[in-house]
């Protein structure tokens, strides 16, 4: 029981380090070497790096339409939980008898869509080119943070829904296949500077840790209560 509630306690550590590492390299981007070498003008930081892999990739509209559809698939992993919660909730008729991991889940799909809109509305970096005429906002790369939050958390979940090893083995494989292209996809399109690639890789694993970690911590609740 020490050991198991020593673990936790190291999994929320773990999780803080990377919400402190998000945070200065969120304020490093926006004070290290800003420069307006962006569309219209709009300032960068690590301006440097940034126009050199920008120069270096270029951009691909392919690559990026391409990532764009393939990311739909993505979110309707979303609503497939939250009708899996449904369910649970229709045949157990209490919200407690749902699985606790599931609730976490729904709030940890609150929490990334409300980072997503919070980027949204406060700018860091503008995109290196215009989409459709329009500057958009860049930072983070929000296919990249969406994949990296959506799917492996995904895959937490496979763990305890799909009883077949075999199965789950071939469906997490294909999940963990299907993070890298879309991530190596999105950096090959240019339509991000490289900071900005980084920071939702760095944003997601926060995020998915948080969710890992308040999990962990939950089921080892239920397991004491279980016993008593």
């Amino acid at each position: 029981m020490k050991e198991e509630k020593k673990k936790i306690q190291t999994y929320f550590s773990i999780t803080l380090g990377l919400l402190v590492l998000s945070l200065v390299y969120t304020l490093s981007i926006m004070l290290i070497d800003v420069r307006p070498i962006g569309p219209q003008g709009s300032v960068v930081g690590f301006a440097g790096m940034n126009q050199y892999f920008h120069t270096l990739l270029s951009t691909n509209m392919g690559l990026y339409d391409l990532t764009d559809w393939l990311s739909i698939p993505v979110l309707l992993i979303v609503p497939g939980f939250a009708i899996t919660g449904l369910v649970q909730l229709l045949k157990r008729k209490s919200l407690r008898r749902v699985d606790s991991s599931i609730l976490i889940l729904g709030g940890f799909y609150v929490l990334v869509f409300s980072v997503y809109l919070f980027f949204e509305f406060f700018v860091v970096n503008y995109r290196p080119v215009l989409i459709e005429g329009v500057l958009e906002a860049s930072y983070p790369s929000s296919t990249t943070m969406l994949v990296m939050c959506i799917i492996p958390t995904a895959i937490l979940q496979f763990q305890r829904l799909i009883s077949h090893k075999n199965l789950r083995s071939i469906i997490n494989a294909f999940c963990g296949i299907y993070t890298g292209l879309m991530v190596i996809g999105r950096i090959l399109s240019g339509v991000h500077w490289i900071t900005d690639i980084l920071g939702g890789i760095l944003l997601s694993t926060t995020l998915v840790m948080l969710y890992y970690s308040a999990d962990q911590w939950i089921n080892s609740k239920a397991h004491q209560n279980h016993k008593q």
